[in-house]
């Protein structure tokens, strides 16, 4: 399960009609997406690459269910 991204990772906000938000943690290898409805949840061993892919893809709502979704360790974050 994963530990809790560090607070003072920025949040980066994203065009989606899904997401709001993402965070990137390069040393814990740790997601953080935030959804519209303000939801938030982490995911644990995401690589680098599938973070910078996110950013770049046409369809962030699209790449997150396809790469990201279901295919990692993710906790429900109780602060969102």
């Amino acid at each position: 399960m994963p530990t809790a991204i560090s607070k003072l990772l920025r949040m980066v906000a994203i065009r989606s009609s899904s997401l709001a938000q993402v965070a990137y943690d390069c040393r814990q290898s740790i997601l953080r997406v935030q959804f519209r409805d303000g939801t938030a949840y982490e995911y644990e061993g995401v690589p680098l690459q599938t973070y910078l892919d996110l950013l770049q893809a046409d369809s962030k709502g699209g790449y997150f269910n396809r790469y990201i979704r279901n295919l990692y360790a993710q906790a429900k974050c109780v602060d969102s």
